[in-house]
């Protein structure tokens, strides 16, 4: 049974298998040519482990900020993990030893696939699929960015560009779940909401404003449907 819960895991995780090989090929890329090592790829890639804020680590880096400017840049561009945490109180509930991981390892793309229960998951073997759906993930990322650096030690070229990798991603995440539900509302709240907040708050403050509205219309849509 468990061979058949991580081959099933494993299934589920192609589509972020070749999105996180080429976005972490990316970042594993600009942080080479930015003058920093393999392995320290490696060690952001595993305990870092979040797109976005990689990205923007090197910046970080490379502009000597602070700590404190560091801490609430990576609360700024990691807010909506708060929200996707939230949301997976009942799934996360009662899997042991393996929820600091589990939590660890919620990223935009691992809480896609494990927030829509797979059909071909017995529900009594669901906490051990979304741990192999996040495990495998991971060694995606970690795998992505290591091969980026490596790459970017050997190659010289413009890395301009490359860091789109990430909106790209997105885009394909977003498109998998429409394809992959019969209800768009959810998708149409969370488009909507975004674009309004961002003609309103403009593109460097309307992420969390924007969270925060769609959570509020997800809970009412949810609470609907139950008494629906």
């Amino acid at each position: 049974m468990m061979k058949k819960i991580i081959n099933q895991a494993f299934i589920a995780t192609i589509p972020v298998l070749t999105g996180y090989l080429v976005l972490g090929f990316g970042f594993g890329i600009v942080l080479k040519s930015n003058g920093y090592s393999t392995l320290l790829a490696f060690i952001m890639s595993l305990t870092i482990y979040a797109g976005s804020m990689q990205y923007v680590a090197v910046g970080l880096l490379t502009g000597g900020a602070s700590l404190l400017t560091t801490a609430l840049t990576t609360v700024m561009v990691n807010a909506r993990h708060l929200f996707y945490g939230i949301s997976m109180l009942d799934k996360y509930k009662d899997v042991g030893k393996r929820k600091a991981y589990l939590i660890f390892a919620l990223t935009d793309e691992t809480y896609s696939l494990v927030c829509s229960d797979n059909p071909k998951v017995p529900s009594e073997q669901r906490k051990d699929y979304y741990f192999w759906v996040s495990l495998f993930n991971h060694m995606y990322w970690v795998l992505g960015t290591v091969l980026g650096a490596v790459v970017g030690a050997l190659v010289r070229f413009n890395t301009q560009g490359i860091d789109f990798a990430l909106t790209a991603l997105f885009v394909t995440v977003f498109i998998e779940q429409w394809l992959g539900t019969r209800k768009h509302t959810p998708a149409l709240i969370g488009v909507g909401v975004s674009v309004i907040c961002l003609l309103l708050f403009g593109r460097d403050k309307f992420l969390i404003p924007a969270m925060l509205v769609i959570s509020l219309l997800l809970c009412l849509y949810k609470e609907e449907g139950k008494n629906g």
